[in-house]
């Protein structure tokens, strides 16, 4: 088998959890957010547009230094944001004193007035990331109305499937790239019960409590996995490489 050093654009990921397994691997990998990276690696983000990255071939790292690649990205994994695209987030989309009314007479919901607005904005940059010029793509997101909206997923995955104790519905969207294979089966973590009656992943509990700022509280809820982050690293490139 051939060892390969490809191009890979890790969109909407500031984090830099998937990039940081890529580039263990020896791929030069760069992740891409409209913020900046967390993750410690200014020299591997694109603090900008993740399309003009693609259209462009590159451009300009958070560090001032410029990437310009003389091919297209080889792959693309991607994280597009889900508050408008969770079926969690339903509740807010219509005014709850109309929730015994059809649809169709319900109105926006008094805090958020622009949630369809913003559902479908969320809809289509989905979609173009999807349809982007890259051979190789594969997007993630939790459950969803991208299922109905466009297509279903090809899979749903744990990071217990992959070594971490917790649930975490992932759902990923494929093109031309394999269903990923679980690595390390362990249990399914702990939960907590709320008042309300309503049970959490504890991971996820912990993330809302220790969050503290709508901001912050979309970063924990988003996390990637190590285990999860490493078997997509190790077997979307390994198909690749096992092609050459």
């Amino acid at each position: 088998m051939k060892q390969l050093n490809m191009k890979i654009l890790v969109a909407c990921e500031e984090s830099q959890a998937i990039t940081k397994e890529l580039r263990k691997l020896g791929h030069d990998a760069y992740s891409c957010d409209i913020l900046k990276c967390s993750g410690g690696h200014p020299e591997w983000h694109f603090n900008m547009d993740v399309f003009k990255v693609i259209e462009n071939k590159g451009g300009i790292l958070q560090n001032g230094e410029v990437v310009q690649l003389e091919q297209n990205w080889e792959m693309m994994i991607a994280h597009p944001p889900c508050t408008y695209l969770a079926v969690s987030g339903a509740r807010w989309y219509y005014h709850p004193e109309d929730k015994d009314m059809p649809v169709e007479k319900r109105r926006p919901h008094p805090r958020f007035p622009d949630r369809a607005k913003d559902r479908e904005e969320a809809v289509e940059f989905f979609i173009k990331l999807y349809e982007a010029p890259i051979d190789k793509i594969a997007i993630e997101n939790p459950v969803g109305i991208i299922s109905t909206r466009y297509r279903k997923p090809d899979q749903t995955v744990h990071p217990w499937m992959f070594g971490d104790e917790a649930s975490k519905s992932t759902c990923l969207w494929l093109k031309n790239l394999p269903l990923l294979e679980a690595t390390d089966i362990v249990g399914k973590g702990e939960r907590v019960t709320l008042k309300s009656g309503k049970s959490l992943p504890k991971w996820y509990s912990d993330a809302l409590t220790k969050a503290k700022t709508p901001a912050e509280r979309r970063t924990l809820r988003s996390k990637t996995f190590e285990g999860m982050a490493r078997a997509m690293a190790e077997q979307w490139t390994s198909c690749v490489e096992a092609e050459v």
